[in-house]
């Protein structure tokens, strides 16, 4: 099997989560400058198989897009571009960065540490990826 790659995509930088080959686990696997994301992404699928990808959808608590749904169409748009034979899913982002933090919180994280904005995102792709995984297992 291939692998499913999440990402956190943001203006700054966009957090990465990959699956293992099986799809059973998520797993943090970086945070890069969004402006070196194709570069990255590029390389990464040179060298490994992946299935599909999961881009994070930011809602607002009603249920309808959030403002930063602005930034990520053109994004969806190159990256389908880029990588026609790669389909693109969403997943629901809220409260991510919240379950990010708090999850820094639990694993005992120094205060300056949980202030890595670059973690945050990783650990928010790593959570989107989670999501992603449970609801279609089930």
């Amino acid at each position: 099997m291939a692998r499913i790659l999440a990402l956190d995509y943001g203006k700054v930088r966009t957090g990465i989560a990959v699956t293992d080959e099986m799809q059973i686990i998520a797993s943090g696997l970086t945070t890069v400058a969004t402006k070196e994301l194709f570069v990255f992404l590029k390389k990464y699928i040179d060298n490994e198989s992946v299935e599909r990808f999961v881009v994070g959808e930011p809602k607002q608590m009603n249920n309808t897009p959030s403002e930063s749904e602005i930034l990520i169409v053109p994004f969806l748009d190159k990256l389908q571009k880029t990588f026609p034979e790669i389909p693109i899913e969403r997943q629901d982002e809220r409260f991510t960065s919240k379950m990010a933090f708090q999850t820094m919180l639990d694993s005992g994280l120094k205060k300056n540490q949980r202030r890595n904005k670059a973690l945050v995102d990783e650990i928010s792709a790593t959570i989107i990826l989670q999501s992603y995984l449970e609801k279609t297992k089930s």
